[in-house]
């Protein structure tokens, strides 16, 4: 279910008119059924995976703080997988749909082999989860936890790997398979990448690790966990949720307050502004030239380049200012996601402002995990690289995501070795130091528009061709294949710079709250009338899903 469609719209009225009147635990349940909906809309099946990833998370959580789970708990989430198996894997949804659709050819029931053997694992599961339970809770406390922290990672990352990975790894070593007599294609999962998977399993992985370092109490109710992982405003494309930022705000009966919802509205108004006139409406000028198969001009690649970079931007955070949205007008605060990221003079400025969630997720859990910058200079940048490379493979299972998080490791790498771990000079007065902070800004936005072209790319050959291009080894005499962006975009570019500009000089995110009212009623007006404009665009899905 997109954001910008009909179908959410109509979906977010209807849960929170609800949501109003319910009083604080039928909210909570509201909101857990909500989110399985809101995901289910792509796929039924792939809530299994979530039912799961809450089952496990949530015993291990128990396991870790406490030593034990309590029975009462260990049937409800024994009942909870294996019910969560039958329901998302056994029943023909398509079928079922069909026969309570007013007009439509009733479907026949499909029984699914797939949905029965799952049902036969969860219960083995479960059995085997029950049995081991008094023998895991007897053992020493370290020995426990090291277990109980080797599961959650090892099941979470599983998901990961056979869903996201598992091709592209069997892709990799297709010509080691080819050299031993083995057909490759014999290895391949034949399944598709669930929506948002990255997303949730960090957020759920990061509330096990919290637990094991005390940072966060567990939840003694599957039912308040299982809000944890589907609450539905972040839950596809972030920002990622701490524990220890969400958990308290579902667990405490919250108050809607009109300011919320004033703010909340807003940042419903700018976030479709930033997704629907400009990223829309610059995608056809970035698939013009990433997606052809001709030859392509130097001033094509660049300009696709740096809208490629305004589109990801606008379409990331976009879907990260309507999430927060969405959760403000129910009382609920999510985090910062972005903050002017282009404004940034280095990259590991830029890294505090870019994706806050998972750059702070991948410092908190990987880096510092790998020792950070505690064991030596050598150490350190081996921990930058390994980080920024998982990183960029975070993002996605292709060789140019993995080139996309080495070219960051080694931005980092090199600003470090000229900065150490100096804090930056305070900038200059006056004029002078505007201009060099406006020429420090221009450079470093060129290195972050090579690394957008090495994630935009297609493919490595096509990575090598821009780049000989662009350093003037290219075919000459080109004709150029851009189309000019339309008149919402440009007009909603040079509106969305204006103000970001204005909050940098302001040194403020929330500068216009101090700005008069009728400047800012303008303002709301002005990105109205460009978001109705830019409803003529051609929708395009958000580019996070994928990941």
């Amino acid at each position: 279910m997109l954001f910008n469609s009909l179908e959410f719209l109509a979906f977010f009225g209807i849960v929170y008119g609800l949501y109003l009147v319910l009083p604080f635990r039928g909210q909570n349940t509201l909101l857990l059924l909500a989110g399985y909906v809101f995901y289910g809309w792509w796929d039924v099946n792939f809530l299994f995976l979530i039912a799961f990833s809450t089952t496990v998370d949530f015993w291990i959580g128990l396991m870790l703080a406490e030593g034990r789970v309590p029975t009462r708990q260990r049937w409800a989430a024994s009942v909870f997988i294996v019910a969560a198996a039958v329901v998302f894997l056994c029943v023909d949804w398509a079928a079922l749909v069909s026969w309570f659709t007013p007009g439509a050819q009733p479907l026949a029931w499909t029984a699914s082999a797939v949905g029965g053997w799952t049902v036969v694992g969860s219960l083995a599961f479960v059995l085997v989860a029950n049995a081991t339970h008094d023998r895991i809770a007897a053992m020493a406390p370290d020995r426990r936890r090291r277990l109980m922290l080797f599961m959650t990672v090892f099941v979470n990352l599983a998901f990961l790997g056979c869903f996201k990975y598992f091709n592209f790894f069997i892709d990799s070593a297709e010509s080691a398979l080819a050299g031993l007599g083995l057909n490759p294609e014999l290895f391949h999962l034949h399944i598709v990448l669930p929506v948002g998977i990255s997303f949730y399993t960090f957020q759920s992985l990061s509330y096990t690790i919290d637990v094991s370092r005390g940072l966060v109490k567990p939840t003694r109710r599957l039912q308040d966990f299982a809000l944890f992982v589907a609450y539905f405003p972040p839950m596809v494309a972030g920002p990622i949720e701490r524990a220890r930022h969400l958990l308290p705000q579902l667990l405490q009966p919250r108050r809607v307050r009109w300011r919320q919802v004033g703010q909340g509205l807003l940042l419903i108004l700018f976030g479709l502004f930033k997704k629907v006139a400009i990223a829309d409406g610059v995608a056809p000028a970035v698939n013009a030239v990433f997606n052809s198969s001709g030859a392509v001009s130097a001033g094509d690649i660049a300009m696709a380049t740096v809208l490629f970079a305004v589109q990801i931007f606008c379409d990331f955070s976009g879907y990260s200012d309507i999430a927060r949205g969405v959760s403000k007008m129910m009382g609920i605060e999510l985090m910062l996601n972005f903050r002017l990221p282009y404004f940034s003079k280095n990259p590991s400025e830029f890294w505090r402002r870019w994706h806050i969630s998972l750059s702070s997720w991948l410092r908190d859990y990987l880096y510092i995990s790998l020792g950070g910058n505690r064991r030596g200079e050598g150490r350190t940048y081996f921990n930058l690289m390994a980080t920024m490379t998982l990183g960029g493979l975070w993002h996605g299972a292709a060789w140019n995501f993995v080139l996309w998080g080495v070219y960051q490791g080694a931005l980092l790498c090199v600003h470090r070795f000229f900065t150490g771990d100096r804090r930056p000079a305070a900038p200059r007065p006056g004029l002078t130091g505007a201009a060099v902070g406006a020429l420090q800004i221009a450079f470093f936005f060129v290195f972050v528009c090579y690394g957008w072209l090495l994630f935009r790319a297609n493919s490595f050959d096509q990575i090598v061709l821009f780049t000989q291009t662009l350093l003037g080894f290219g075919p000459s005499g080109v004709p150029s294949v851009i189309p000019k962006p339309p008149l919402s975009a440009l007009a909603g570019m040079a509106l969305l710079f204006a103000l970001q500009l204005a909050e940098h000089l302001q040194g403020r995110l929330d500068a216009v709250r101090f700005w008069p009212r009728p400047v800012q009623g303008a303002l709301c007006a002005v990105a109205l009338v460009i978001l109705v404009m830019g409803t003529s665009n051609a929708p395009v899905q958000f580019i996070y899903f994928q990941f």
